[in-house]
């Protein structure tokens, strides 16, 4: 019986002891795993990204928008070229004197009308007999004006030489006032007319830069803005002046682009480097090295993939991080994702497969 606790006891002695090494063991306690814990604690993280570089260019900020190409509207200089035509009273058309397509002169009669009171050969010849009489000092000028007015009811006559873009008469058809019997612009003065939100005009001025989406992409400069805002959809009215060769056609809608602002020779960041730190600061990833450190940099300008950055000691062709950038530690150790190492690992992986 005495051997048999002597056993028991020292069974529980040898188990005392290695609890007490396993709990010493996972504590730490010991030189030689105190220091292989702060030597794996002191390896730094190196984070895979990807970069770009910092350029020097010309970059435009823009209000986008849509126009509809039509006849320039009168200028102090210039009456309008030209628009919808529409008799100055009711009527039947009598003839129909162009065709859509056709060129025709300032003044030329495009359509006749009979009237209820008259027909357009009685009218022209009443007004030619009173011209004639007036001549002759045997009819007073309010019978010449009076035959005028009558004629000039009759007939529809081009305001400007150009060319004929729509007509809708037909021979016997009766027309009102509200009829729009024909258009005609001259080809070689068209302007681009457009509505803009208020919230995007306020830095839009005569003389701004207008690029206008076409096959054959055209240029012009503001002509007109509105200083006022149309209370049902708050927009400005704006308009361009377009050159006499630029091919388009009255009714086309295009987009445009309004340049509002060009800097010159500025520098410019890929836009995924540039990126919000936690304080809500703009900043880039710059790389020096295998080491990426954030710098603050005040952003201006941006188009299409690029954004203007100012910062002291920024240069061109400067390195950068850009797939990465974001939630980057302040400074951190870096490793470029088409490095040597990754063309090799990514080889010795395909080769494996």
């Amino acid at each position: 019986m005495k051997k048999k606790s002597l056993i028991i006891g020292g069974l529980l002695v040898v188990g005392i002891g290695v609890g007490i090494f396993v709990i010493l063991k996972s504590s730490g306690a010991g030189g030689g795993d105190d220091e292989g814990g702060a030597a794996a604690d002191n390896v730094p993280t190196v984070v895979t990204v990807q970069t770009g570089v910092l350029k020097r260019m010309t970059l435009h900020n823009y209000v986008n928008g849509y126009g509809t190409v039509e006849a320039a509207p009168a200028t102090e200089n210039e009456p309008a070229a030209g628009g919808a035509l529409a008799a100055s009273g009711a009527g039947v058309v009598a003839k129909v004197n162009v065709t859509a397509g056709q060129h025709v002169e300032k003044g030329d009669v495009l359509v006749e009308l009979n009237s209820a009171t008259a027909t357009f050969e009685y009218a022209q010849a009443e007004f030619e007999r009173q011209k004639k009489l007036f001549e002759q000092q045997n009819a007073s000028q309010k019978s010449l004006q009076d035959a005028a007015a009558q004629l000039a009811s009759l007939e529809i006559v081009a305001p400007v030489s150009g060319t004929v873009t729509r007509l809708n008469a037909k021979i016997g058809q009766a027309i009102d006032t509200s009829t729009v019997v024909a258009e005609v612009v001259d080809l070689n003065r068209l302007a681009i007319s457009a509505k803009i939100s208020a919230a995007d005009a306020g830095d839009l001025k005569v003389g701004d830069e207008v690029e206008i989406s076409s096959p054959s992409p055209v240029t012009a400069s503001l002509s007109v803005v509105s200083p006022g805002v149309d209370p049902n959809d708050g927009t400005i009215s704006v308009w361009a002046t377009l050159p006499a060769d630029s091919g388009l056609k009255p009714g086309q809608f295009l987009p445009l682009k309004i340049v509002t602002a060009v800097h010159t020779n500025c520098l410019a960041a890929p836009k995924e480097g540039v990126v919000t730190d936690e304080d809500g600061n703009s900043v880039i990833a710059l790389v020096k090295g295998d080491e990426a450190t954030q710098v603050p940099v005040q952003i201006g300008l941006r188009e299409d993939s690029w954004v203007e950055v100012t910062a002291t000691n920024l240069n061109e062709n400067d390195s950068v991080v850009t797939v990465g950038a974001y939630g980057l530690p302040e400074k951190t150790k870096i490793r470029l994702a088409n490095s040597p190492e990754d063309k090799n690992s990514a080889t010795n992986s395909a080769e494996a497969k």
